[in-house]
């Protein structure tokens, strides 16, 4: 580690999958831990400024991308000033009122780039000097589907992340339409390269799941030597994992991944009111439950950037186990 604690100068190669505050929150903590790090981000947003540039350009939703790449941005002059000047939003009756510059800028420069999103993107990294790189998980934007069971037994079909994501049913299954859509082939690349994927926290069906439905990006987590690794949500999100329990998000992901294995499933012990659950259910994937206290202080759901990358750093270091000890 370098002198400087926000900044790392070297460390193992990481792609972390996922969407909104919660990958945000995983790459804040990652680029403390590594420079080497690839975010692959779902892009099935269709609310507020991201829906609206989707449906009037017909371009990706661009926000959890931006969101990726502010939490990629250092905490030195440049990095704070930019990450707030990407994330600054229009205020107003107008046009722009909703807009953040950042999605601006990023549809820019995808058109200036031919519409090639991966090239737009790094343009957008250099600019902001963002530790890393920031990667679509598919190279058309998405629709979430999914299967939701009403309080009478019914079941309905729920569209729309925005939706999705506050139905009050309970969700049996999430779906892609396209249905088995193209895979950005960098972020591929990426994971067959990696030392450590990462899925979660975050919005988990809307999130984390639809990375598992790319075939292409399924293909390659359960065929990557990387080692894998699962951070556990803080708490349930209303609507969409509503009572959950710690172990029900492994649960899920085995039922949308059953090839999946993992090797780790973080998670902070006040999240956690039964270890020997939490533990029974990642045993079925071949994980080890490592508890690390990284909650933030605030008071508010969400991970602190340096606990969480000061545990993130104990689980990457640890020595490797033997080859079909786990995972």
């Amino acid at each position: 580690m370098s002198d400087r604690p926000d900044q790392a100068t070297s460390g193992p190669a990481v792609v972390a999958l996922g969407g909104g505050h919660g990958l945000a929150a995983s790459l804040a903590a990652w680029r403390r831990v590594t420079p080497e790090v690839t975010a692959v981000v779902t892009v099935a947003d269709d609310g507020g400024s991201s829906g609206r540039l989707r449906r009037d350009l017909g371009v990706l939703p661009p926000g959890d991308l931006r969101m990726a790449l502010a939490a990629l941005c250092e905490d030195d002059e440049w990095g704070r000033t930019w990450s707030q000047v990407v994330q600054h939003r229009f205020s107003g009756p107008g046009d722009l009122a909703g807009h953040s510059v950042g999605n601006l800028l990023i549809v820019a420069l995808w058109e200036l780039a031919s519409d090639d999103p991966v090239q737009g993107l790094d343009w957008v990294g250099r600019l902001l000097k963002a530790t890393g790189r920031v990667l679509p998980m598919s190279t058309v934007p998405l629709e979430i589907e999914a299967t939701v069971q009403g309080a009478d037994g019914s079941h309905s079909t729920v569209r729309g992340q925005v939706a999705v994501a506050t139905t009050q049913g309970r969700i049996v299954e999430v779906g892609l339409s396209p249905p088995e859509p193209p895979a950005c082939a960098e972020a591929v690349a990426a994971i067959g390269a990696a030392d450590w994927v990462v899925l979660g926290p975050g919005s988990w069906f809307t999130s984390v799941i639809p990375h598992l439905l790319v075939p292409e990006l399924a293909d390659a987590l359960v065929r990557t030597t990387a080692r894998r690794m699962v951070i556990v949500n803080l708490e349930p999100q209303p609507g969409e994992t509503s009572g959950f329990t710690p172990e029900s998000y492994l649960e899920v992901l085995r039922r949308h991944a059953p090839e999946l294995r993992l090797d780790v499933v973080l998670a902070d012990p006040s999240s956690v009111p039964d270890l020997a659950a939490l533990q029974r259910a990642a045993d079925e994937l071949g994980a080890e439950v490592v508890l690390a206290d990284v909650r933030s202080q605030s008071g508010l759901p969400r991970h602190d950037p340096k606990t969480l990358a000061a545990a993130l750093e104990t689980v990457v270091s640890a020595p490797t186990p033997p080859s079909g000890s786990a995972g």
